[in-house]
């Protein structure tokens, strides 16, 4: 029995880390082989020792997050002609591979420029929006918390950081494939709300950019988040969201215009009107007789 309340426990306990996705995700129609890894908590020694290794502090939320599990992997397939296509990913990276950015070894090849060396005030000064776009200097310091499938990378960011000092302020922005920011949230649970309700759908993340995802990735996000797949709404220059305004009568006006049509073809009215002309033609047969 003892055994049994402990599954029931840590089922309980996924159940709330997970937000109740893995049984909204297999009562959706074509979804199948809903996976979660489960995985330990972190250690605190492991977050200190993060924490004096890149001179950051780790806000509450992550914290608490990774003392209750290092790092989350969901994924779920859909069925496409009877065979299971991989479609869904959920990822966080562990305490481990929480890495800066600049240490990827894509972006560190040899005889390479560095993130630093694109990084140009001219780009970043004319960009529109409140909130100051990272750097890829010592002016930031950027964690990578999911690569995205090599859409993007989601990162945990660090701004206006002095050398020598702690950063404790941080944001969770999205860097896409031509290494441009997109701001997604001011917290770390604001993303992992955000996160979870997008179902793990790919390049969902490019619902934040001004050009949005891919085709493709639109059409599944149609077929499994039909309401929500927009995340701006289309606006009419009065600012008034444009809601399907369909008239009938202006959608079908050329049906109601078929009579007037005929009644105005030269063709149909020398045809109804051939009695005087009848009569015309017989006038002037007779002057012929005459």
């Amino acid at each position: 029995m003892e055994d049994t309340w402990d599954v029931k426990g840590f089922k309980g306990v996924v159940e709330r880390l997970t937000l109740g996705i893995t049984r909204v995700l297999e009562g959706l129609p074509g979804v199948t082989d809903v996976r979660f890894v489960e995985r330990e908590p972190a250690e605190r020694r492991c977050l200190m020792s993060w924490e004096q290794k890149n001179d950051c502090v780790l806000p509450d939320d992550l914290r608490d997050f990774y003392l209750t599990t290092d790092g989350f992997n969901l994924s779920w397939c859909s069925k496409l002609e009877s065979e299971p296509v991989p479609l869904g990913s959920i990822v966080i990276n562990s305490v481990a591979k929480l890495l800066p950015l600049c240490q990827r070894t894509i972006f560190s090849l040899p005889r390479m420029p560095s993130l630093a060396d694109l990084d140009s005030e001219e780009e970043t000064e004319g960009l529109d929006g409140p909130h100051e776009v990272p750097h890829f200097d010592n002016r930031s310091r950027i964690f990578e918390l999911d690569s995205c499938g090599g859409n993007g990378n989601v990162c945990l960011v660090f701004r206006n950081c002095t050398p020598g000092l702690e950063a404790q302020e941080s944001e969770v922005w999205f860097l896409d494939r031509a290494l441009y920011w997109h701001y997604l949230s001011s917290s770390f649970m604001a993303y992992y709300r955000l996160m979870i309700t997008h179902l793990g759908l790919p390049e969902w993340q490019y619902n934040f950019t001004p050009y949005g995802p891919s085709p493709q990735a639109k059409q599944w996000a149609c077929l499994y988040r039909p309401l929500t797949s927009h995340s701006k709404p289309h606006v009419d220059p009065t600012g008034e969201p444009i809601v399907n305004k369909l008239d009938p009568s202006k959608a079908f006006r050329g049906k109601t215009k078929q009579p007037v049509v005929k009644k105005k073809s030269p063709t149909q009215s020398g045809g109804s009107g051939g009695t005087p002309k009848a009569h015309g033609g017989s006038g002037r047969q007779s002057g012929c007789r005459r």
